[in-house]
């Protein structure tokens, strides 16, 4: 019970400076980071956590889940067709050159054997935008610059979980019979969690078009609520790639039924959040003084390229030839933070008993707890350079009119927004072809005023607040 009342002064502590947090270089994110890092034997000793702890393993994968489903309901398949090869560019270039990249600095920094510096750079690949919800989230960047980083990290932790398996299987004593099976089986995986992630929301869809079924308003929101639990259920049970299953799920869900979409948003973002604030707060406690000492200086530097470099580097390449301004191509460069995907993998690297194991681990916490410090405090200063100037509701000088002030009020827990309804009145069309201009035109917002949000169910959905 410690562990649950240190979460919930944590919560408290990060939604009281949630406001200031979306205005400043202060993260909730590395609020409970620090709070989780406390707590724990490193220096209070509140409670008692070790990477062998289940609770670590399960939270993150929980975590990874939701944030993935949500996120999947944020993808517009009009605007990915249109600029489809973006996102294609950055998984099949720019992430198999950052594992590269990661690769050879862990075994010429570092100096570790090429298996498992490879296996370092696959855990390492995945990007997570969870944690630059001030870029994915604001109408006012390209909407082409939000598409290509949702869906690139929505489909790289999928893609990325065969490649770790394969190489610790190559790692262990048994390496090569091992592989071999692996190998059999990982198409297998990939294609049922697309399968399970397609089929299940089509299959609830079906259902609720009966004229016996279908919930009743308040219930709404849970219907793709069980949807998502059933789904992670069947893919652990069956062993299908649960991070390609929750984002293409979320992704379906949005294209078959706008209503259940903004039904949904509501609670799915609250839970997702949470889901994210338990799995930082976990992992924190991880984060202790004698992991950081047994890192060598060689991994530090490693840890800072990789941050710094090698995701930048690899990214920029992938996008050479591309339609992006040049400020856009250092944004989504800059913005490959390590979350959870990695987390998750790092802990399949550790207890998998392979040779350097733990130093490949103690490389992958710092690394992550590095990365989420630098992204989720520089987004807020970043979005400016896209005039994104209202992040939160901070109280201010339209306080006095009702609408300004619930405009801001849900600014702060659903600033994210993504406009896709054929129900929509001329006047929210107006609106929202105004807006998609202003998206990819920069000059267009110098002296556009903020829009307010609209109400639930109306044109546009509202997103994860700043973390």
């Amino acid at each position: 019970m410690v562990l649950v009342a240190v979460f919930g002064v944590a919560l408290l502590i990060a939604v009281l400076l949630s406001g200031l947090a979306a205005r400043t270089v202060l993260s909730t994110s590395f609020l409970f980071l620090v709070g989780g890092a406390l707590v724990s034997d490193g220096f209070l000793g509140l409670i008692h956590i070790t990477p062998d702890s289940g609770i670590v393993a399960v939270t993150a994968d929980l975590a990874l889940f939701a944030v993935l489903f949500t996120d999947g309901m944020h993808v517009s398949f009009p605007k990915l067709k249109e600029n489809w090869k973006n996102p294609a560019r950055a998984l099949a270039l720019g992430m198999p050159l950052a594992l590269v990249g990661m690769a050879l600095i862990t075994h010429y920094v570092v100096g570790l054997d090429w298996t498992t510096s490879f296996l370092v750079g696959a855990v390492l690949a995945p990007t997570d935008p969870v944690f630059a919800s001030a870029i994915i989230g604001r109408k006012e960047v390209p909407s082409k610059l939000r598409q290509l980083l949702n869906v690139e990290s929505g489909i790289n932790d999928g893609l990325a979980l065969p490649v770790v398996l394969i190489l610790i299987a190559a790692a262990g004593p048994t390496a090569g019979h091992t592989a071999e099976m692996s190998f059999g089986s990982i198409g297998l995986e990939l294609a049922l969690g697309l399968a399970f992630g397609v089929a299940a929301p089509l299959l609830v869809h079906w259902l609720v078009r009966f004229r016996l079924l279908g919930a009743e308003p308040k219930l709404q929101p849970l219907l793709p609520l069980a949807t998502g639990v059933i789904l992670y259920g069947v893919c652990h049970l069956t062993h299908a790639n649960p991070y390609l299953a929750a984002f293409s799920a979320g992704a379906v869900i949005a294209a078959t039924s706008e209503e259940a979409k903004h039904a949904f948003e509501p609670l799915g973002e609250a839970l997702a959040e949470l889901a994210k604030f338990a799995a930082l707060l976990v992992f924190g406690a991880l984060l202790t003084p004698q992991l950081f000492g047994d890192l060598s200086v060689g991994g530090y530097i490693a840890v800072i390229l990789a941050i710094v470099l090698i995701r930048p580097a690899s990214l920029l390449l992938s996008l050479i030839g591309t339609r992006f301004e040049r400020k856009e191509k250092l944004v989504a460069a800059w913005f490959g933070p390590k979350g959870f995907a990695s987390v998750v993998y790092g802990l399949l690297v550790l207890q998998a008993g392979i040779p350097h194991g733990q130093e490949a681990f103690t490389l992958i916490a710092v690394c992550i707890a590095f990365s989420i410090i630098a992204h989720s405090s520089t987004d807020v200063p970043i979005a400016r350079i896209f005039h994104v100037e209202k992040l939160a509701g901070i109280p201010g000088s339209d306080d006095d009119h009702p609408s300004g002030a619930a405009a801001r009020a849900d600014s702060v827990t659903r600033p994210r927004t993504d406009a896709h309804t054929n129900t929509a009145t001329d006047t929210d069309t107006a609106t929202d072809t105004v807006a998609d201009t202003d998206t990819d035109t920069d000059a267009s917002h110098d002296d556009a005023p903020p829009a307010a949000l609209p109400e639930q169910g109306s044109k546009e959905s509202s997103g994860r607040a700043r973390t």
